[in-house]
């Protein structure tokens, strides 16, 4: 009597667990930002295929991403504040709180137990324990001259260390907090190091932080292994007071590429792309393209360098060889080429057409786009393989 009971409830399990979703691996998934209606879709990209939206995740005019350790979890940062963790398997979101008024970006420390976030509006940053999203430290910019506001932050990244290093706007200042002895961090900060630091960098190494300078030419420069020797500036004829066109958008500082020993930058104003020795970090080249560059990607090989434009060039997109320095690819997508990501290997680039409400999938060897998908002005595309990279 007790096995005829068994049998019956083994199976009713078994027709149970098959009606459920298949079992699926989080390390090909990742994250398309649907920026004019507050949603994301969940995508996957063996398949190259969407595998939901999730909507009612506020403002993501200038939305990015983070993964946990494991690639189960993305963290979306909201232009309003919004602090979103989704988890990629259930295709939810597992949380969402509102922790500022105005937020530009975020980072996940080296050992995945922290989320920080960058504030514009209170200025600073808060920082939060990834599992619970509950607010573990509070830091403040500094306070401006005239008392009303603190200053901007921008260019956060995570950096080797349990370290967080950001830029402060407003101030001129770069900002390092360790959080490798708790949850009260150490901050080191670094003043006078030019003026309004737009953007920033950390080299894939983690050693080099470099922050571009809106209000003078140059960049500024931390070696994270010697911070004891302070800022210096590096290429001091990058920035806005060389340009001689309009600037019709800054270009993204964290879109930069390395290859070959090569930095490859996107000239801001310029139809051009800068090329710096990486070791000595002189530039040794400009490389002539099709508009002002806002993002300089790199396939994972080193070999291509895939190059989208500001508006009115943004239907193009350029690749260059990183060897010959020569454009051998001039490609036109669509209207308003936002964003682009290659999957953690290379074998595919995707990118967001906004403007033809398409996600394209393109083979970056033979040059051939593979697919379309529908999404609402898509915007940033994130893999979960950036889990395993520093700065992303």
């Amino acid at each position: 009597m007790i096995r005829s009971l068994i049998l019956p409830a083994a199976a009713a399990l078994l027709l149970s667990a098959c009606a459920q979703a298949p079992l699926r691996g989080s390390g090909d998934l990742g994250l398309v930002i649907e920026r004019a209606s507050g949603s994301v879709q969940i995508i996957e990209t063996s398949h190259g295929q969407a595998l939901t939206r999730l909507d009612g995740l506020g403002d993501l005019s200038h939305a990015s991403a983070v993964f946990s350790r494991d690639q189960r979890y993305a963290y979306v940062f909201g232009r309003d504040g919004g602090l979103s963790k989704i988890d990629l398997l259930k295709q939810r979101i597992d949380k969402r709180l509102i922790q500022g008024g105005n937020s530009i970006g975020g980072a996940i420390s080296q050992d995945g137990s922290l989320i920080a976030v960058s504030n514009y509006v209170p200025g600073g940053v808060k920082v939060f324990d990834a599992a619970t999203l509950e607010l573990v430290a509070d830091i403040p910019a500094t306070l401006l001259a005239d008392g009303s506001k603190r200053s901007r932050v921008v260019g956060l990244v995570d950096a080797p260390g349990q370290r967080f290093v950001f830029s402060l706007f407003d101030s001129g200042e770069i900002w390092s907090a360790d959080f490798s002895q708790g949850n009260t961090p150490q901050i080191t900060r670094y003043s006078d190091i030019g003026k309004q630091p737009y953007d920033a960098l950390i080299t894939a190494d983690g050693r080099y932080y470099l922050a571009g300078l809106f209000g003078e030419d140059g960049m500024a420069q931390l070696d994270l292994w010697h911070p004891e020797r302070g800022v210096k500036r590096v290429l001091g004829d990058y920035g806005r007071g060389q340009a001689k066109l309009p600037v019709y958008k800054m270009p993204h500082l964290e879109g930069w590429a390395l290859a070959d020993n090569q930095a490859f930058v996107p000239a801001v104003g310029r139809h051009q792309v800068l090329v710096m020795d990486a070791r000595s970090w002189q530039q040794t080249a400009a490389i002539a393209v099709a508009g002002q560059p806002v993002f300089v990607t790199a396939r994972p090989d080193g070999r291509q360098l895939w190059v989208n434009f500001a508006y009115p060039d943004n239907d193009r997109v350029q690749v260059i060889d990183s060897e010959s320095h020569q454009v051998i690819a001039d490609l036109k997508p669509g209207p308003a080429v936002l964003h682009m990501e290659f999957t953690g290997r290379g074998d595919q680039l995707w990118l967001s057409v906004r403007d033809a409400d398409q996600v394209q999938v393109w083979d970056p060897y033979r040059l051939k786009r593979l697919a379309s998908l529908r999404a609402a002005a898509p915007s940033g595309i994130f893999f979960s393989s950036r889990a395993q990279q520093m700065g992303y």
